[in-house]
């Protein structure tokens, strides 16, 4: 078992007090596996994925990575483990202007101590890069973009990628074209994705699929 969360809990408050998005999620993620999250808005899919990414803390519940229980790490641990351990991959590319692509794909690498050229050149190739390497992200179409986020996230060789609607951006055959060449790599590292996603096409790519509904796991 890579990742298991136990009855996961998470409110926001609002003026009227608070508002329960996560109503006790239970949840398995083996190595290698890939898992589909899907619900309407406001379902509490994002929550969930920035709750086991450390993007967000619990209110109450568990959660351990390869038996190790991460609940209760701070800021710094947290932040590590993103740096280390996990790639995440979000509907906005979030990719640093003023870097080129090739300095986008290693940013993360780097500061993991895992930055690896020939890596670099084999995400590039894979993804249909190499020829943009020296460019910046304005420079790029929204699905070259996308490909130079999950080649960074990918970069870090994670043991884990949570993907946050990463096609939400681009339209259907170029959507179908990146969540391939992504699932295809995932594989080549042996690393899991959970990626939560709107569209019921996509979801059914990955090996498993759970659906939220109004904060519970169906």
């Amino acid at each position: 078992m890579l990742l298991q969360a136990h009855q996961l809990k998470k409110s926001f408050q609002s003026v009227d007090g608070p508002v329960p998005v996560l109503r006790g999620i239970d949840l398995s993620v083996d190595a290698g596996e890939t898992l589909a999250l899907t619900g309407e808005s406001g379902s509490g899919k994002s929550t969930l994925l920035h709750i086991l990414g450390g993007l967000d803390v619990v209110d109450s519940g568990t959660i351990s990575l390869e038996g190790r229980d991460i609940t209760g790490l701070d800021d710094t641990g947290r932040a590590a483990l993103r740096r280390d351990t996990f790639g995440i991959i979000f509907q906005q590319f979030n990719l640093i202007p003023s870097l080129t692509v090739a300095a986008n794909i290693a940013f993360q690498a780097r500061l993991a101590g895992k930055a690896s050229a020939e890596d670099l050149a084999h995400l590039a190739d894979a993804l249909g890069l190499t020829e943009q390497l020296n460019k910046y992200p304005e420079q790029l179409s929204g699905g070259q973009q996308q490909r130079v986020a999950i080649a960074r996230a990918l970069a870090v060789r994670p043991k884990l990628v949570l993907a946050d609607e990463p096609t939400g951006n681009l339209d259907e055959d170029t959507a179908e074209q990146v969540l391939a060449q992504m699932l295809n790599l995932v594989a080549d590292t042996g690393a899991a994705l959970v990626m939560v996603t709107h569209s019921p096409t996509l979801a059914n790519r990955m090996g498993r699929r759970l659906h939220l509904r109004q904060g519970q796991l169906a």
